[in-house]
Formats: C-alpha cells, sequence, structure tokens
C-alpha cells in the first residue's frame, strides 16, 4: 500500500487508466512506480469452517428453579450493571427452555 504524503490518504489507481496513484481524501495524483500495484476484490476463500457444535455453553450451571417451566438447572454469568458501588446482577438461562432472567443481589 502506498499513502499521500500531503494528508496520509491511501493511493489508489487512477480509473481513468493512466498510469498514476490518486488521493482518496485529496486527490492528488502521484506517478506510478515499478513497484506492483496489485488490487483484489470480491475475494473468495475456498476453505470451509465446519461448525461442529454451535449450541456450546460457556457458562457455569447452578441448581435454581426456572421461573418460566420449572426446571431445577440454569446457567448464569454476573455483570456490574449499576454504579460501581452497587451489587452485581446475575443473569440465568435455563439449560431446558432458555428462558432468561436476572437477579440483583
Amino acid at each position: 500500500m502506498k499513502f499521500c504524503s500531503s494528508d496520509g490518504g491511501l493511493l489508489v489507481p487512477d480509473k481513468s487508466g493512466k498510469k498514476k496513484l490518486v488521493c482518496i481524501r485529496c486527490g492528488k495524483s502521484f506517478p506510478m512506480t515499478k513497484e506492483k500495484v496489485i488490487l483484489k476484490e470480491g475475494v473468495k476463500s475456498k476453505e470451509r469452517i465446519e461448525v461442529v457444535d454451535s449450541n456450546i455453553e460457556v457458562n457455569p450451571k447452578v441448581d435454581i428453579e426456572c421461573p418460566k417451566c420449572g426446571h431445577g438447572k440454569a446457567y448464569y454469568w454476573s455483570l456490574q450493571t449499576r454504579a460501581a458501588d452497587e451489587g452485581e446482577t446475575r443473569f440465568y438461562k435455563c439449560v431446558k427452555c432458555n428462558h432468561k432472567w436476572r437477579d440483583y443481589t
């Protein structure tokens, strides 16, 4: 990549086909040097990533009753949602029905 010496904008090949580079910010043109300028548009990756399990849960499970379905296990995580001098908020997600609720402690 090359950059404009005036304002630091990216230099791209001139669209008119002339052998010069043009700054995308100020429009100033510079002569194209012997270095290769390679433009790649719409490059598609041939490598595919296989998703083995998209429902992997990383949060710990606790014994707590879901208020929606009554199941006895839920995932939990904590966040500081209020002022720093107040307690954190615990969030729960039921293992069975995926219902989410919070507990202010």
